[in-house]
Protein backbone atom coordinates (compact mmCIF):
# COMPACT_ATOMS: atom_id res chain seq x y z
CA UNK A 1 0.00 0.00 0.00
CA UNK A 2 1.21 3.60 -0.87
CA UNK A 3 1.30 5.88 2.12
CA UNK A 4 0.63 9.44 1.43
CA UNK A 5 4.33 11.33 1.31
CA UNK A 6 2.59 14.40 3.34
CA UNK A 7 2.19 11.61 5.92
CA UNK A 8 5.53 10.14 5.65
CA UNK A 9 7.48 13.50 6.10
CA UNK A 10 5.24 14.32 9.46
CA UNK A 11 8.14 12.42 11.42
CA UNK A 12 11.74 12.83 10.70
CA UNK A 13 14.09 10.18 11.54
CA UNK A 14 18.10 10.01 11.93
CA UNK A 15 20.49 7.56 13.48
CA UNK A 16 23.83 8.55 14.46
CA UNK A 17 26.22 6.12 16.53
CA UNK A 18 23.75 4.20 18.06
CA UNK A 19 20.92 7.23 18.43
CA UNK A 20 17.91 7.58 16.75
CA UNK A 21 16.64 11.22 16.91
CA UNK A 22 13.46 11.23 16.24
CA UNK A 23 11.24 14.48 15.41
CA UNK A 24 7.87 15.73 15.00
CA UNK A 25 7.99 16.92 12.10
CA UNK A 26 5.40 19.65 11.62
CA UNK A 27 7.37 23.04 12.50
CA UNK A 28 4.68 25.05 11.03
CA UNK A 29 1.83 24.33 12.90
CA UNK A 30 4.27 24.00 16.20
CA UNK A 31 4.18 19.91 15.96
CA UNK A 32 0.74 19.78 16.94
CA UNK A 33 -0.14 15.64 16.52
CA UNK A 34 -2.55 15.20 13.25
CA UNK A 35 -3.94 11.40 12.61
CA UNK A 36 -1.36 11.33 9.90
CA UNK A 37 1.85 11.83 12.30
CA UNK A 38 0.09 9.59 15.00
CA UNK A 39 -0.06 6.63 12.19
CA UNK A 40 3.80 7.67 11.00
CA UNK A 41 5.07 7.49 14.89
CA UNK A 42 3.19 3.76 15.11
CA UNK A 43 5.61 3.23 12.24
CA UNK A 44 8.66 4.92 12.75
CA UNK A 45 8.71 3.38 16.36
CA UNK A 46 7.80 -0.55 14.64
CA UNK A 47 11.22 0.39 12.52
CA UNK A 48 13.55 1.53 15.45
CA UNK A 49 12.62 -1.25 17.90
CA UNK A 50 14.26 -3.47 17.76
CA UNK A 51 17.28 -2.38 14.74
CA UNK A 52 21.00 -3.28 16.17
CA UNK A 53 22.25 0.30 15.04
CA UNK A 54 20.04 1.53 17.48
CA UNK A 55 20.25 1.94 21.46
CA UNK A 56 18.57 5.00 21.98
CA UNK A 57 15.70 6.67 20.91
CA UNK A 58 15.30 10.62 21.82
CA UNK A 59 12.22 12.73 20.84
CA UNK A 60 12.48 15.57 20.01
CA UNK A 61 10.38 18.54 17.59
CA UNK A 62 11.64 20.32 14.85
CA UNK A 63 11.24 24.33 14.48
CA UNK A 64 10.57 26.23 17.96
CA UNK A 65 8.22 23.84 18.93
CA UNK A 66 8.63 19.85 20.92
CA UNK A 67 4.90 19.47 20.29
CA UNK A 68 1.89 22.11 20.85
CA UNK A 69 -0.75 18.88 21.59
CA UNK A 70 -3.21 18.01 19.48
CA UNK A 71 -4.06 19.56 16.52
CA UNK A 72 -7.47 21.18 16.61
CA UNK A 73 -8.60 21.20 13.14
CA UNK A 74 -7.48 17.51 11.74
CA UNK A 75 -7.45 15.49 15.21
CA UNK A 76 -10.74 17.14 16.51
CA UNK A 77 -12.82 19.07 14.03
CA UNK A 78 -12.52 16.67 11.01
CA UNK A 79 -12.35 13.18 13.06
CA UNK A 80 -15.43 14.38 15.02
CA UNK A 81 -17.15 14.87 11.17
CA UNK A 82 -17.15 11.23 11.26
CA UNK A 83 -18.93 10.47 14.40
CA UNK A 84 -18.05 8.47 17.06
CA UNK A 85 -16.31 6.14 14.39
CA UNK A 86 -13.79 8.92 13.74
CA UNK A 87 -13.25 9.94 16.82
CA UNK A 88 -12.47 6.65 18.05
CA UNK A 89 -10.16 5.85 15.49
CA UNK A 90 -8.31 8.99 16.24
CA UNK A 91 -7.94 8.08 19.84
CA UNK A 92 -6.46 4.89 18.85
CA UNK A 93 -3.90 6.17 16.83
CA UNK A 94 -2.44 8.78 19.00
CA UNK A 95 -2.97 6.79 22.33
CA UNK A 96 -1.82 3.23 20.74
CA UNK A 97 1.56 4.70 19.79
CA UNK A 98 2.28 6.68 23.37
CA UNK A 99 1.22 3.52 25.15
CA UNK A 100 3.92 1.57 22.82
CA UNK A 101 6.49 4.50 23.61
CA UNK A 102 5.66 3.82 27.44
CA UNK A 103 6.92 0.58 26.89
CA UNK A 104 9.34 0.60 24.49
CA UNK A 105 12.00 -2.18 24.20
CA UNK A 106 15.20 0.69 23.98
CA UNK A 107 15.79 3.40 26.44
CA UNK A 108 13.54 6.92 25.70
CA UNK A 109 14.81 10.90 26.14
CA UNK A 110 12.41 13.57 25.68
CA UNK A 111 14.32 16.42 24.26
CA UNK A 112 11.81 19.71 24.89
CA UNK A 113 12.93 21.86 23.03
CA UNK A 114 9.88 24.28 22.62
CA UNK A 115 6.30 24.39 23.58
CA UNK A 116 5.04 21.21 24.85
CA UNK A 117 1.10 21.84 25.55
CA UNK A 118 -1.91 19.22 26.37
CA UNK A 119 -1.97 16.35 24.57
CA UNK A 120 2.17 16.98 24.24
CA UNK A 121 2.11 15.49 27.66
CA UNK A 122 1.13 11.96 26.67
CA UNK A 123 4.35 11.13 24.82
CA UNK A 124 6.51 13.36 27.05
CA UNK A 125 5.28 10.91 30.10
CA UNK A 126 5.78 7.74 28.02
CA UNK A 127 9.60 9.08 27.78
CA UNK A 128 11.68 7.18 30.66
CA UNK A 129 13.61 10.76 30.67
CA UNK A 130 13.10 13.86 29.97
CA UNK A 131 15.25 17.46 29.22
CA UNK A 132 14.03 20.84 28.80
CA UNK A 133 15.46 24.03 27.17
CA UNK A 134 14.95 26.43 29.99
CA UNK A 135 13.53 28.26 27.37
CA UNK A 136 10.43 26.12 26.82
CA UNK A 137 7.31 26.59 27.93
CA UNK A 138 4.82 23.80 29.23
CA UNK A 139 1.21 24.15 29.55
CA UNK A 140 -2.60 22.68 30.15
CA UNK A 141 -4.28 25.02 27.65
CA UNK A 142 -7.45 23.05 27.35
CA UNK A 143 -9.31 24.81 29.96
CA UNK A 144 -8.77 27.89 28.01
CA UNK A 145 -10.73 26.35 25.09
CA UNK A 146 -13.52 24.91 26.99
CA UNK A 147 -12.22 21.47 27.80
CA UNK A 148 -10.55 19.40 30.47
CA UNK A 149 -7.11 17.71 29.79
CA UNK A 150 -7.95 14.78 28.69
CA UNK A 151 -6.04 11.67 26.57
CA UNK A 152 -3.69 10.98 30.04
CA UNK A 153 -2.90 15.11 30.05
CA UNK A 154 -4.36 15.09 33.92
CA UNK A 155 -2.94 11.82 34.79
CA UNK A 156 0.29 12.84 33.66
CA UNK A 157 0.03 16.20 35.53
CA UNK A 158 -0.97 14.19 38.63
CA UNK A 159 1.91 11.73 38.40
CA UNK A 160 4.86 14.12 37.83
CA UNK A 161 3.90 16.91 40.18
CA UNK A 162 1.89 17.92 43.48
CA UNK A 163 -1.76 17.76 43.63
CA UNK A 164 -1.84 21.44 44.50
CA UNK A 165 0.69 22.08 41.76
CA UNK A 166 -1.09 19.50 39.46
CA UNK A 167 -4.58 21.37 40.18
CA UNK A 168 -3.37 24.75 39.43
CA UNK A 169 -2.02 24.08 36.36
CA UNK A 170 -4.89 22.40 34.72
CA UNK A 171 -7.42 25.23 36.11
CA UNK A 172 -5.36 28.29 35.30
CA UNK A 173 -4.36 27.16 32.27
CA UNK A 174 -1.42 29.23 32.81
CA UNK A 175 2.28 28.26 31.19
CA UNK A 176 5.34 27.17 33.36
CA UNK A 177 9.29 27.19 31.94
CA UNK A 178 11.44 24.85 31.64
CA UNK A 179 13.35 25.89 35.38
CA UNK A 180 10.10 25.39 36.94
CA UNK A 181 9.16 22.27 34.84
CA UNK A 182 12.39 20.76 36.42
CA UNK A 183 11.20 22.07 39.91
CA UNK A 184 7.55 20.58 39.32
CA UNK A 185 9.07 17.13 38.34
CA UNK A 186 7.91 17.19 34.35
CA UNK A 187 11.47 16.64 33.15
CA UNK A 188 14.64 16.01 34.86
CA UNK A 189 16.99 18.70 33.95
CA UNK A 190 16.62 21.87 32.41
CA UNK A 191 19.20 23.68 29.99
CA UNK A 192 19.81 26.72 27.76
CA UNK A 193 18.55 26.05 24.55
CA UNK A 194 22.14 25.57 22.74
CA UNK A 195 23.37 23.36 25.42
CA UNK A 196 20.41 21.55 25.16
CA UNK A 197 21.01 18.81 22.35
CA UNK A 198 24.60 17.93 23.53
CA UNK A 199 23.44 17.45 27.23
CA UNK A 200 21.17 14.88 26.02
CA UNK A 201 23.72 13.49 23.88
CA UNK A 202 25.51 12.77 26.60
CA UNK A 203 23.15 10.95 28.72
CA UNK A 204 22.38 9.15 25.71
CA UNK A 205 25.54 7.70 25.15
CA UNK A 206 26.29 6.76 29.11
CA UNK A 207 22.62 4.70 28.62
CA UNK A 208 24.49 3.20 25.39
CA UNK A 209 27.40 1.65 27.78
CA UNK A 210 25.02 -0.67 29.89
CA UNK A 211 23.65 -3.94 29.04
CA UNK A 212 20.07 -3.44 27.25
CA UNK A 213 18.55 -6.46 28.98
CA UNK A 214 18.88 -5.07 32.44
CA UNK A 215 17.52 -1.66 30.78
CA UNK A 216 14.31 -2.81 29.61
CA UNK A 217 13.66 -4.40 33.05
CA UNK A 218 14.22 -1.67 35.16
CA UNK A 219 12.58 1.07 33.24
CA UNK A 220 9.54 -1.63 33.03
CA UNK A 221 9.86 -1.97 36.78
CA UNK A 222 10.11 1.79 37.64
CA UNK A 223 7.04 2.16 35.64
CA UNK A 224 4.90 -1.05 37.30
CA UNK A 225 6.10 -0.64 41.13
CA UNK A 226 4.60 3.35 41.42
CA UNK A 227 1.37 1.38 41.02
CA UNK A 228 1.65 -1.27 43.94
CA UNK A 229 2.06 -2.15 47.60
CA UNK A 230 5.30 -2.92 48.60
CA UNK A 231 4.67 -6.70 48.69
CA UNK A 232 3.52 -7.04 45.83
CA UNK A 233 6.12 -4.66 44.17
CA UNK A 234 8.89 -7.19 46.39
CA UNK A 235 7.44 -9.72 44.44
CA UNK A 236 7.30 -8.38 41.18
CA UNK A 237 10.88 -7.27 41.00
CA UNK A 238 12.15 -10.58 42.37
CA UNK A 239 10.03 -12.48 39.09
CA UNK A 240 11.56 -9.56 37.06
CA UNK A 241 15.11 -10.27 37.68
CA UNK A 242 14.71 -14.19 37.22
CA UNK A 243 13.49 -13.22 33.86
CA UNK A 244 15.93 -10.97 32.48
CA UNK A 245 18.75 -13.20 33.76
CA UNK A 246 16.54 -15.83 32.01
CA UNK A 247 17.38 -13.97 28.81
CA UNK A 248 20.29 -12.57 29.39
CA UNK A 249 22.35 -14.79 32.14
CA UNK A 250 25.92 -14.00 30.94
CA UNK A 251 25.40 -10.22 31.18
CA UNK A 252 24.91 -10.27 35.38
CA UNK A 253 27.94 -12.98 35.15
CA UNK A 254 30.23 -10.62 33.13
CA UNK A 255 29.65 -8.09 35.19
CA UNK A 256 30.32 -9.63 38.67
CA UNK A 257 33.02 -11.37 37.02
CA UNK A 258 34.18 -8.03 36.11
CA UNK A 259 33.67 -6.22 39.81
CA UNK A 260 35.04 -9.24 42.37
CA UNK A 261 37.15 -11.47 40.33
CA UNK A 262 39.01 -8.36 37.27
CA UNK A 263 38.73 -5.59 39.86
CA UNK A 264 38.30 -3.41 36.65
CA UNK A 265 35.14 -1.47 37.90
CA UNK A 266 33.34 0.19 40.70
CA UNK A 267 29.17 -0.31 39.86
CA UNK A 268 28.64 2.68 42.38
CA UNK A 269 31.02 4.57 39.61
CA UNK A 270 30.06 3.49 36.18
CA UNK A 271 29.16 0.24 34.16
CA UNK A 272 30.99 -3.17 33.62
CA UNK A 273 32.62 -3.65 29.76
CA UNK A 274 29.69 -5.26 28.04
CA UNK A 275 31.87 -5.38 25.35
CA UNK A 276 33.97 -8.42 27.04
CA UNK A 277 30.75 -10.37 27.48
CA UNK A 278 30.12 -13.25 25.61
Amino acid sequence: MTIDPVELATVAVTVEDGIAWVSFNRPDKRNCMSPRLNRQMMRVLDDLEFREDVGVLVLTGEGTAWSAGMDLKEYFRETEADGLRGTRKAQRESYGWWRRLRWYQKPTIAMVNGWCFGGGYGPLFACDLAFAAEEAQFGLSEINWGILPGGGAAKVATELTSFRRAMYHAMMGENIDGKTAVEWGFVNEALPLDQLKARVAEVANVLLKKNPVALKATKDSIRRVREMTYDNAEDYLIRAQEAANSYDSEGRKEGIKQFIDDKTYKPGLGAYDKTKQR
